[in-house]
């Protein structure tokens, strides 16, 4: 059994957990910040049987796709101190998903 923790955007998360959960998949979901934009983001906690690991994966991959981004640039401290801050935005990549596999000595449900 392995535990899959899968950190996502929150605009792909409603319809990851959909399409998880339609596929037999049990999901836990935990709303979480970080990041560059520190936007939200949504980590979900999935136990998944090694024979399944690859469905989950491949739905995964499926809904988070990455797309660009227009996000306001954060000025260095250092040039914000001697007025060179620039209003210019930057573009970036945002989506995918990040996960992590872990493997579950034990799995015990009450």
């Amino acid at each position: 059994m392995k535990l899959m923790i899968a950190i996502v955007q929150d605009e792909d998360a409603s319809r990851l957990v959909n399409e998880l959960m339609s596929e037999g998949f049990t999901v836990t979901k935990l709303a979480t910040t970080g990041g560059f934009l520190r936007a939200g983001n949504t980590t979900l906690l999935l136990g998944v049987n090694d024979d399944k690991l690859q469905s989950a994966m491949d739905i995964i991959e499926k809904v988070c796709k990455s797309r660009r981004h227009v996000a306001p640039q954060m000025p260095a401290m250092a040039s914000a101190m001697a007025g060179m801050y620039s209003a210019q935005p930057v573009e970036v990549s945002v989506g995918g998903a990040t996960v992590f596999v872990l493997s579950v000595d034990q799995f015990i449900k009450m």
